[in-house]
């Protein structure tokens, strides 16, 4: 549990990555809320439920309120089940870039053929190093949020 999330989320250029990759674990998440002041996330990884609260960005959008508790996938299942209508399915990879983390979500279904990158900074002007896979920054664009893949997915842009 956090109170601010520093992130940058970049869109990625190709399977690169998943060479470098040191894990990779598949998540099922739907939100109890959409409302971008307050998005309620459910989400099941890998064995385990979490339950997150998300504020809105500030004016970068890279910058924003972050709760998150631990809940028992059993829990996680059953709130999936009152969750607004749409479902992201999506395999996370992690990847070690100098003394940073990247995590890249593969998505499929409605969203297959996107893969985005998000990387954690503790300042929004910190220096990182960028792999050669890294695209376009789309940090802020709101179309990119999962809470927005659900609603308006990948292939219908």
């Amino acid at each position: 549990m956090k109170n601010r999330e520093i992130e940058r989320k970049f869109v990625v250029k190709n399977d690169d990555f998943k060479k470098e990759s040191f894990s990779q674990t598949k998540i099922v998440q739907g939100f109890l809320s959409t409302v971008p002041e307050r998005t309620v996330r459910i989400r099941i990884k890998g064995d385990k439920g979490f339950i997150t609260i998300k504020g809105i960005g500030d004016k970068s959008g890279a910058s924003r309120f972050e709760w998150e508790k631990e809940i028992s996938v059993e829990d996680a299942k059953d709130l999936l089940k009152i969750s607004e209508p749409g479902v992201i399915d999506k395999t996370r990879f992690n990847v070690k870039s100098g003394t940073h983390t990247f995590e890249v979500d593969e998505f499929y279904g409605e969203n297959k053929g996107l893969t985005v990158a998000e990387i954690e900074l503790n300042s929004e002007d910190e220096d990182f190093k960028k792999p050669s896979w890294l695209g376009k920054e789309v940090t802020g664009d709101v179309k990119y949020y999962n809470s927005m893949l659900m609603k308006n997915p990948y292939k219908n842009w």
